[in-house]
């Protein structure tokens, strides 16, 4: 597999006093040897090499839709969150119109940060290094010795960098940078049928519990965003010690697990979800599975969400949004360089639940996908254990085998789009397919001015 170095162009325009920047100063790496989608192999530089990481910002992260907040964290005006877009900071807050907007988390004097809390109430964000202060709206409201700035200085030019597009699905709050993307709704496309049996139980939504657990992984966000996306094939191995501690009196973990059948689904932009199609084998908190009314999910979502992507498996949107639907747990994979992530994880549960059924869906996540949860910490392992070893020479130079299930893509009548046997690869492969094609595609902000 081999690449070349192709010059960029034009850089990101700046909101006000657009600067020329060299076009060396970033530049783009033609992917197409890295993966091949048709004999299922992937090079491991993609999770290691620096020059790829900093493309991945500007042609990945920057152009897609991407996971900021629960709209449960805004109630009242003035309400933020403050998290990130690849590596760029924002505040997410609810406006005084009761509108959800993001701004970059970057005074426009010297640039620090104007939010450093990580959530909160305020009248407006002011930096704590010179002083200067912006409205709920980004507007520049307040300027510390304002005379002493030349008579064309104009503080309507020098607001908050806004981010140009804001949209919910089910409670789910995405942003882009593109400054013309698809809809949200039309970007997810037959993936919003698999994430209505999670978000959509019923007409009262979801909100947050016990707030936002953050940790830190040594590994590249791919590596965890990819197993959410496509891989049921490492439960049986991975975490068998956990699954002999959930397994019912009498039963093995063999019989819970590896008995089973499902479905995998993956698309063309990249999101991938996979689900076993036996609901009575359950890994759930019991009291949450008895309070479900499983007749009116039936009515709502209908037999084939009910048996299938509502009661277990796993999901991811691309590029770096996870969930798992038997547990409530929702999930931002942040990249930090191409060797560590930080895991943002909420839990969310049906606004209708009651607060006893609520808290045991809240520690059921904690034991299982919490920071110190049974199966949380073996994928963990795993993760660090691949991207620890992938920086030797040889070790760098060898291939990756993605080819499990090639050839069983189809659509199966029963499930929207294309799926395959539960234990599969072919989500894996999407998921770099739409990677490779983004980062070979330059974005909008690489357009000649």
């Amino acid at each position: 597999m081999t690449s070349t170095i192709e010059p960029q162009g034009a850089a990101t325009p700046a909101p006000r006093g657009a600067l020329r920047r060299p076009a060396d100063l970033a530049r783009n790496i033609d992917v197409s040897g890295l993966v091949d989608t048709e004999d299922g192999l992937l090079d491991r530089a993609v999770f290691t090499d620096q020059d790829l990481y900093r493309q991945e910002l500007r042609r990945v992260f920057a152009p897609s839709w991407l996971f900021l907040a629960h709209t449960d964290q805004f109630h009242k005006p003035g309400d933020f969150f403050t998290t990130y877009m690849g590596e760029d900071p924002v505040i997410v807050t609810l406006d005084r119109d009761r509108k959800i907007r993001a701004y970059l988390n970057s005074c426009r004097h010297r640039g620090a940060r104007v939010c450093r809390a990580d959530s909160g109430t305020t009248r407006n964000f002011t930096c704590t290094y010179h002083g200067w202060s912006f409205n709920l709206d980004g507007s520049l409201v307040s300027v510390p010795n304002q005379n002493g700035y030349p008579d064309s200085f104009d503080t309507g030019q020098w607001g908050l960098v806004e981010v140009p597009h804001v949209e919910t699905y089910h409670g789910l709050i995405f942003g882009t940078w593109n400054p013309d993307p698809l809809p949200l709704r039309e970007s997810l496309g037959d993936m919003a049928w698999y994430m209505d049996a999670m978000l959509d139980h019923d007409e009262e939504g979801t909100v947050v519990v016990g707030g936002v657990h953050k940790w830190v992984l040594e590994g590249n966000w791919k590596l965890a965003a990819e197993q959410f996306a496509t891989d049921w094939y490492h439960v049986n191995m991975s975490h068998v010690s956990a699954l002999m501690v959930l397994a019912p009196a009498g039963k093995k973990p063999k019989d819970e697990v590896v008995h089973r059948t499902g479905r995998q689904y993956s698309d063309a932009h990249g999101n991938g979800a996979g689900f076993p199609v036996h609901p009575k084998n359950r890994f759930d908190a019991q009291r949450v599975h008895e309070w479900m009314d499983y007749d009116a999910l039936r009515e709502r979502l209908g037999e084939a969400r009910v048996q299938g992507p509502l009661t277990n498996g796993h999901a991811t949107v691309f590029p770096n949004f996870s969930y798992l639907p038997v547990n409530g747990s929702i999930r931002v994979w942040h990249p930090k360089g191409p060797d560590r992530m930080e895991v943002w994880a909420w839990t969310i549960v049906d606004k209708s639940m009651p607060d006893e059924v609520r808290e045991a869906q809240r520690l059921y996540n904690l034991r299982t996908f919490g920071p110190s949860g049974i199966f949380e910490q073996d994928d963990g392992e795993n993760w660090s254990e691949c991207q620890t070893i992938a920086h030797g020479f040889i070790t760098n130079n060898v291939a990756l085998n993605y080819q499990m299930g090639m050839g069983t893509e189809r659509e199966d009548g029963r499930h929207p789009g294309t799926t395959s046997e539960l234990y599969s690869d072919a989500a894996g492969r999407a998921f770099y397919a739409r990677w490779r094609e983004l980062m070979n595609t330059p974005a909008w902000h690489e357009e000649a001015s």
